[in-house]
């Protein structure tokens, strides 16, 4: 009969980042090891407070499945002798499968033994799975305590390890098992008892704790919500405040605190910044999205003292917004044109320069890249303008305080010191996008000088030699690599991306041409990677195809969706095979010289034809953006093509017949390749 497991892992409060992975990895684990070790269950499910992560299993077996197995041995004539008896060999594989040698069976020249292994009792080998289950979780960082080598996130205070109303006994970390679990700090009478997995929440609950994180998380939006309203606003809730708070408390119970209004006089970035990131607070607006003296914060408790707890938490904010007027009357105190001078004190990177260096390069390049997409006069004033001023509100001391408002504060000074505002947008935007699933840069501007940003910060760390590789990235060139792409191809703009990195490599003095070389070489590579990731909904072979030249990022992009298409048609298959055959010869061609003088039949004069009629149509095409067409205007060479392999001996013995039949093989072949290498698709 099956049975319910309950396994609850308590320890001392685990960070709230690590907590959705730790859940996710123990449920993971779990359906591994049950599967691994034959034994069935209904399902898996995890659930965890800040202080306990558990695991349940519902309808596990109570024992494993039987194994029946056939494992085949030495051959007939190694296993007996001439009086067939079993040999040394036969005796040593029928005691390795624990059977007698007279049961070994004789089949296909070879000698094999039936095994038979009965399923051994669930509660039995929990006692060696479940802290197994323990040992495999991994974090980020562990801590060790006490005198033990054994190492966790946090240490371990209790364990529960339950299978039906049985306690699954085993010790680790000096933590014995039992059904012993505890309740919330504060509002429980302390330990209590549980009595099956089944009874585990109702348990949990009755002793203040939720421990079911999805109704614990519904819960806080809930209260967080109705609190809000009844103070007359709306509660702006961000999903990863809500998951951080979710793993902070237990028993949640929101509540509303205020602040004085003078603050509101602050950009509402400077108030909600203290508020959310470094108190965990959420902001409150009116239903025009105006920002309100108030904010609600979720205590890990019940709805005692909830006076006290709000007064605490308004002095805390009252302080840290304090801090902020403060540094915003000092910033004030000078523009932020003023303020860019400090930036020549500023290191960008060791061996880059300044700050202030990087600054005027941004400049330069932004305006490079302005002349490249065909920015107006106005759009390059703009960018120009918002490169100088990108960096200066560093050293600020609102963003020296707060790291999280640079480029935010950038644009909240500007505006005060009356630049544009489209510069004091664009100064915001060049960090664009933050992280993942940001938004990127709006404006011309703001995609000039972001584009420059980027390009400028890879190609300086890549000629220090600092090309990620693994997992490390210190300097996030992977994050802004992927924004650099995401913004080309959002933005629709062709750029040459070999240009740009010239440009770069001019403004910080790289002149040696092997250096500058393999700049070119590297950064493509890295970009490449980065387009896979774009591409990643498209199929592989297809985005195999398109990537061998990255040059034009947004080309790459358009040309995987027009093959990605092409390849789906049922006609697809007799353009792919004749492009294929094509690329095959073309290798052996010493270049794409053709004469019409030389061709000696009309399936050699018909098929230089119909490529001088695609390449007009694909140059116009590809010019139009019309790569669905050109990809048409190729394929109708699939014909002539076939033709051309029936009727025409490319090999020929005349060296300049040969010569001249495979430049004309290779000038199809790079007329192909301006839309996609068909060589990597691969056909059903």
């Amino acid at each position: 009969m099956a049975k319910d497991l309950l396994f609850e892992i308590g320890t001392e409060e685990v960070p709230a980042h690590v907590m959705p992975g730790t859940l996710a990895q123990l449920k993971e684990n779990a359906e591994k090891a049950f599967k691994e070790n034959r034994i069935a269950f209904k399902a898996v499910r995890t659930l965890g407070t800040p202080r306990r992560t558990a695991l349940i299993v519902e309808g596990l077996a109570e024992k494993q499945e039987d194994v029946a197995s056939e494992n085949r041995g030495p051959s007939v004539k190694i296993a007996f002798d001439a009086e067939g008896n079993p040999t040394k060999a036969a005796q040593g594989f029928a005691r390795g499968q624990h059977v007698d040698p007279k049961d070994l069976v004789v089949k296909d020249g070879y000698v094999y033994a039936e095994v038979h292994e009965e399923g051994q009792p669930t509660a039995k080998l929990l006692e060696t799975l479940l802290p197994e289950l323990v040992c495999g979780l991994s974090f980020p960082n562990n801590m060790r305590w006490g005198d033990l080598d054994f190492k966790f996130i946090r240490p371990i205070r209790w364990f529960v390890a339950l299978y039906g109303a049985d306690v699954i006994p085993f010790e680790l970390a000096n933590v014995k098992s039992g059904r012993t679990s505890r309740g919330h700090r504060f509002l429980s009478q302390g330990d209590f008892e549980i009595a099956d997995a089944k009874s585990y929440e109702k348990a949990c609950e009755a002793n203040f704790i939720i421990v079911d994180q999805d109704k614990r998380k519904q819960m806080i939006r809930e209260q967080i919500e109705a609190v809000a309203k009844a103070n007359g606003g709306q509660a702006e809730i961000t999903e990863d405040l809500l998951e951080e708070v979710l793993y902070l408390v237990e028993y949640p119970t929101a509540l509303c605190g205020k602040f004085e209004e003078k603050y509101l006089q602050l950009p509402p970035e400077a108030v909600i910044t203290p508020m959310r990131d470094h108190q965990r607070y959420f902001p409150v607006k009116t239903a025009e999205g105006k920002l309100l003296p108030l904010f609600i914060t979720v205590r890990n408790g019940g709805k005692e003292y909830l006076e006290t707890v709000q007064h605490g938490n308004e002095r805390v904010l009252r302080a840290r917004l304090a801090d902020a007027q403060f540094f915003f009357d000092e910033d004030r105190k000078k523009s932020l044109e003023e303020h860019r001078e400090k930036l020549k004190t500023v290191v960008f990177q060791q061996g880059l320069g300044t700050m202030y260096e990087k600054t005027e390069r941004l400049e330069k390049l932004g305006d490079f890249i302005a002349d490249a997409i065909g920015a107006d006069e106005k759009a390059h004033k703009h960018a120009r303008r918002a490169a100088i001023l990108s960096k200066a509100d560093l050293v600020t001391g609102m963003v020296t305080e707060f790291t999280e408002l640079q480029g935010i504060m950038g644009r909240e000074y500007a505006k005060l010191d009356g630049e544009c505002e489209k510069v004091a947008i664009a100064i915001d935007e060049h960090y664009k996008p933050r992280f993942a699933g940001d938004s990127q840069p709006q404006t011309t501007a703001g995609r000039i000088v972001s584009l420059a940003d980027k390009i400028d910060t890879i190609v300086g760390t890549f000629s220090l030699g600092k090309i990620p590789t693994g997992s490390q990235d210190p300097f996030a060139l992977r994050r802004q690599a992927l924004g650099l792409v995401n913004m080309i191809i959002e933005a629709k703009y062709h750029l040459s991306l070999s240009a740009i990195v010239a440009k770069a490599m001019d403004l910080y003095g790289i002149e040696d041409e092997k250096a500058r070389a393999k700049m070119q070489q590297d950064v493509a590579d890295f970009i490449r990677l980065r387009l896979k990731n774009v591409l990643e909904s498209i199929r592989y072979d297809v985005v195999d195809a398109v990537l061998a030249d990255v040059d034009d990022i947004y080309a790459v992009a358009l040309r995987a969706k027009a093959v990605a298409d092409y390849v789906t048609d049922a006609d697809a298959a007799a353009g792919v095979q004749a492009f294929v055959r094509v690329a095959n010869l073309a290798k052996k061609a010493a270049s794409a010289e053709v004469s019409a003088d030389l061709f000696r039949t009309d399936a050699e004069r018909n098929l230089f034809a119909a490529y001088e009629k695609a390449s007009a149509a694909v140059a116009s095409d590809i010019a139009s953006e019309s790569y669905a067409e050109a990809i048409t205007a190729l394929a109708a060479l699939a014909a002539p093509i076939d033709t051309f392999f029936d009727d025409v001996m490319v090999m020929d013995k005349d060296e300049k017949i040969k010569n001249n039949r495979l430049g004309l093989l290779k000038s199809i072949d790079e007329l192909v390749n301006r839309i996609a290498d068909f060589t990597k698709i691969v056909l059903a």
